[in-house]
């Protein structure tokens, strides 16, 4: 009788001793389910949505060609003006192209956009709102000098400033990184400043 009690006792606490490391066991089971529900990543990627990278990676190239045309102007332009502008739009976008790199590289994604959906119209694609030049666009100023070259200049800058207005307008709509939405704020400002001020520089012929 003695010997089985003694049994049954041993019995009950191996029971007791298995059931506590099960629960321990799921314990550190949920524990880690819990744990790997908010990586590091997920937090990273609340800091900003699809439309933020789009547009990064769209501003960029945007950007570029406006660079691109900025660059053509000495040895070409006749006016000290439209110089002055050229330099100064150089001065501010090449800058914002190092910042919205730097922002896609921290969210994990490539600098690269995909075509800019103007460029895919023909030789006047602007139908996308983008305001991009085509290649044949670039091309023929290029190839023009002197007050032909000044004209063509500023009125295809008026056109590739509307287009980044209305890509930053949407962006501040659908973005959701505070830092991108103010940037597109900013580019709103200065570029219809530059509008205004190329307006005024086709008006003085």
């Amino acid at each position: 009788m003695r010997k089985s009690l003694i049994v049954v006792g041993l019995a009950a606490v191996a029971l007791v001793t298995g059931c506590s490391s099960g629960s321990n066991d799921m314990g550190g089971m949920q524990h880690n389910s819990t744990a790997a529900s908010t990586p590091a990543s997920d937090q990273q990627a609340a800091d900003h949505n699809d439309h933020d990278v789009q547009f990064a990676q769209e501003m960029i190239a945007h950007h570029q060609q406006a660079l691109d045309m900025a660059k053509m102007v000495p040895g070409k332009s006749t006016n000290p003006k439209v110089t002055d502008l050229a330099k100064r739009i150089e001065g501010a976008q090449d800058p914002e192209i190092k910042t919205m790199t730097a922002w896609l590289s921290k969210w994990g994604a490539s600098p690269a956009a995909s075509t800019m959906p103007s460029m895919d119209h023909g030789s006047t694609g602007h139908g996308s709102g983008t305001g991009m030049m085509t290649a044949d666009e670039m091309a023929k100023l290029g190839q023009a000098t002197g007050a032909e070259f000044d004209r063509m200049w500023v009125e295809m800058m008026i056109k590739h400033h509307q287009g980044a207005i209305e890509m930053s307008k949407t962006h501040i709509e659908k973005g959701s990184n505070a830092e991108s939405k103010k940037l597109a704020q900013d580019i709103i400002t200065a570029q219809q400043a530059e509008i205004t001020e190329m307006q005024g520089l086709l008006k003085q012929g």
